[in-house]
């Protein structure tokens, strides 16, 4: 079966042509701190101030009802009028029965002081397509990130020891970890995504050293997150550079980590703890697959990016309920592969949907299509992301609550979690290009929403607060009263990758 599996097409990346959605982000701040940087801010402020441009959110116009999708032919029509906050799009255009491409909503209303609201894209019609404007995201998105590179000089200078991960921060008080910890190659990773936008040598230096100060995490067989280790690491150091000694470690790696596949489960084992023997899985591990598949493409045994794609057929049958949202932890029988138990670590409840969770999901499944392109990984990527971005309870602004079951528990504090929504932003970005165009553009508009409030004040903190670190406002495990309301170190990498995957729109 394994031989077969590997059959199943293993290609190597290819490079795509990314196109998303214009999309200004508009809502009311829960936070108030100062803008971190100029550039930044002059971005914020030509969005505000932008006319009434398709799938654009005016300025200082007030919050309109908006217009209604139509079922079928014309998209409904959004305007904003003058007030107090800005104005919101509207809902999408209803998909065209026959012709090219649905009528998009009217790109404008009456302008509000500063600019006017604009309806959004219209749904492609049957064998159509959508076209949209990105170059307005694409340019905020590389101010963001211009921005981020200024600021992050802050973090560079006041930590020089590799060994001394910073993981989180609250305040001014910065908690390390060892080269050990699952968190340890995110540094590194920011560096190489710092480097790779700015072209700064002094990131590329630093990238390279809190690179190197991983190389024993390689052979690490005693955890599955060997994967988020050196793929943020080695793995995008060998994607910018080439380097021949980055693509050995990666192989290592992958074989380090097959060593915890288990052929009766199919699936590698995620924790080495005694509280969730003897086979725990979590919905986290999907990420790590990465590594199977990169060191395959690599060289390496094909029976790596096997062991990926059985993984991820194993977690696609277990860890998800109806509604696509998922478990955290599945526990199976390693001498049957029988299901245990589900259950939900980070979350308030076994039958919550952890909000990072679900982008692991997301993230993972859509990787896991591009690396294999197996078709049922596409049809679950897909699934996950119509219940993450159509959820009921989502806040205005796109940042999701640490949980999705918050509102239900009046006893739990509200808290957002900036990481779920930049791993979100970033992994709804390239199902984009694998996605229908009306899908494709609703899932950029989403995504470029989320990116417009974490790079605001309400979560983009200012130069040289917040521990260096770039994002407020994220959450690590609630029920251990671990690392909540705090910015974490791969909240930031994956605020960069996904403004990276933004700037590069056309």
């Amino acid at each position: 079966m394994r031989n077969a599996i590997a059959a199943h097409g293993l290609h190597l990346r290819v490079s795509m042509t990314l196109r998303y959605a214009l999309f200004c982000s508009s809502f009311v701040p829960r936070f108030t701190v100062a803008v971190g940087s100029v550039a930044l801010a002059a971005s914020i402020l030509a969005c505000s101030q932008s006319g009434p441009v398709a799938s654009s959110l005016g300025g200082a116009g007030a919050v309109p009802a908006g217009g209604a999708p139509s079922s079928s032919g014309a998209g409904g029509t959004v305007g904003g009028v003058a007030g107090a906050q800005p104005s919101l799009g509207g809902a999408p255009g209803g998909a065209s029965s026959g012709g090219d491409v649905g009528t998009g909503g009217a790109s404008g209303g009456a302008g509000g002081a500063g600019g006017g609201a604009a309806g959004a894209s219209g749904a492609g019609g049957s064998g159509g397509s959508v076209s949209v404007s990105h170059a307005d995201d694409a340019a905020f998105c590389s101010a963001a990130f211009d921005s981020a590179a200024a600021d992050y000089k802050g973090f560079l200078a006041a930590n020089t020891d590799p060994t001394k991960v910073p993981r989180s921060a609250t305040g001014s008080t910065v908690t390390t970890v060892a080269t050990t910890d699952w968190t340890s190659g995110f540094i590194a990773g920011n560096f190489w995504l710092l480097y790779e936008h700015s072209k700064d040598e002094a990131y590329h230096t630093a990238a390279t050293t809190w690179t190197n100060a991983l190389y024993a995490q390689r052979l690490r067989t005693d955890t599955h997150d060997v994967g988020f280790i050196i793929m943020t690491s080695y793995g995008n150091g060998y994607r910018i550079t080439q380097n021949a000694d980055y693509a050995t470690v990666i192989k290592q790696a992958g074989a380090s980590l097959a060593t915890r596949f288990n052929a009766k489960v199919g699936a590698t084992k995620s924790w080495d703890n005694p509280t969730y023997a003897p086979f725990p899985v979590i919905i986290d591990n999907m990420m790590n697959l990465e590594v199977l598949y990169r060191a395959t493409t690599l060289g390496g045994s094909a029976t790596l990016a096997a062991d990926a794609v059985q993984h991820a057929l194993t977690t696609k049958t277990n860890h998800f309920r109806p509604d696509f949202s998922s478990y955290h932890l599945v526990e199976y029988d390693p001498t049957t592969g029988a299901v245990t138990k589900k259950e939900t670590v980070q979350g308030i409840s076994d039958d919550s949907a952890w909000a990072r969770g679900q982008t692991w999901g997301l993230y993972g499944f859509t990787m896991g299509y591009r690396e294999s392109k197996t078709q049922a990984f596409l049809d679950q990527a897909l699934a996950i992301a119509e219940f993450y971005t159509k959820h009921a309870d989502f806040p205005a602004d796109n940042v999701p609550y640490f949980d999705f079951s918050v509102l239900t528990h009046p006893e739990v504090p509200q808290d957002r979690d900036a990481s779920a929504a930049a791993a979100a932003s970033s992994g709804l970005l390239e199902l984009a290009n694998y996605a229908t165009p009306e899908a494709a553009e609703r899932y950029r508009a989403f995504a470029i929403k989320t990116l417009r409030s974490l790079a605001s004040p309400a979560y983009r903190a200012p130069a040289g607060t917040n521990g260096n670190f770039l994002l407020l406002h994220s959450v690590g495990n609630y029920p251990a009263n671990s690392e909540i309301d705090v910015a974490l170190n791969y909240a930031d990498y994956y605020y960069l990758e996904a403004l990276g995957r933004c700037a590069a729109l056309k």
